[in-house]
């Protein structure tokens, strides 16, 4: 299945879950509300989702001279790739995530954090893992999965408010349907997290080989690896969870109900993997 076809797949079928929403919070106005909201989150998602994320993590661009930059632009060059623009994303968690909706309008994002931890070769894996997401063109998907499932989740917040004071769908025979509103409250969030796990975990082995690829040997990347799974459970990432998928590990510690859905594969498959491939 083409990658356009899946990102057709997923935009609706997330549009779908928009106007569930919709219908269960406000009967058949809702269903169009959710309808138009629909359509206004595909195209925004389409155009703008890369921005929106960079946005989210107050990202600031930088440019020649910049290690980051540097490093970015050498091996966009050997995997043939044009050149993304590159940011900083001022956090002290150990993380990165590339984003765009194609190769020609890509943007690689680091923290300060992984910038401090991680030696040059090292770093150099963890952005070639992130160019091989540009390169397999995942970055649109991953995008448009995380501004959908944040506005799945913000409705969803907003859902939970509307119960705690009676409200939800009304009509003349029914009344209230606090039903439905608790099961929206319930099922929005867990549809969002199938959907980034459905889409990211497979992949993250793909860009770890294409990324080892690219470097020439799959060593940094392990190492890197090893050490960002020290380093985000010692240092937390505040993150938005519609767009923990993206990131290079993950970058909170998910318990609970949120474990269930986890957007990558165990480090520790991911390391076995790539010490194999070498």
């Amino acid at each position: 299945m083409t990658n356009t076809i899946k990102t057709a797949l997923l935009l609706g079928l997330l549009s779908a879950v928009l106007m569930f929403l919709g219908e269960a919070f406000g009967g058949g106005q809702g269903l169009v509300f959710g309808f138009f909201f629909a359509v206004v989150m595909n195209f925004g998602s389409y155009w703008f989702s890369d921005k929106i994320v960079l946005r989210m993590y107050r990202a600031q661009e930088v440019g020649p001279g910049h290690r980051l930059y540097e490093i970015v632009a050498a091996l966009s060059q050997r995997a043939g790739l044009p050149m993304p623009k590159v940011y900083i994303i001022p956090d002290p968690s150990p993380n990165a995530f590339a984003t765009g909706r194609n190769p020609q309008h890509a943007a690689v994002a680091a923290t300060e954090g992984i910038l401090r931890l991680l030696s040059e070769d090292e770093l150099a894996g963890v952005i070639a893992h992130e160019l091989a997401h540009v390169k397999h063109r995942d970055i649109l998907i991953s995008s448009i999965a995380a501004t959908l499932a944040a506005a799945i989740m913000m409705i969803a917040h907003f859902a939970r408010f509307a119960a705690f004071f009676g409200g939800g769908r009304n009509d003349d025979r029914e009344g209230s349907n606090p039903i439905a509103l608790f099961a929206t409250v319930l099922l929005a969030p867990i549809a969002a997290a199938l959907i980034q796990a459905a889409i990211s975990r497979s992949r993250e082995f793909a860009a770890d080989a294409g990324g080892a690829a690219i470097v020439g040997r799959p060593e940094p990347l392990v190492s890197a690896l090893q050490k960002l799974e020290r380093g985000s459970k010692q240092i937390p990432m505040d993150a938005n969870p519609a767009t923990a998928h993206m990131f290079i590990v993950k970058p909170f510690s998910a318990s609970g109900l949120l474990g269930l859905f986890s957007t990558h594969p165990p480090t520790e498959q991911r390391v076995r993997a790539l010490l194999h491939q070498g």
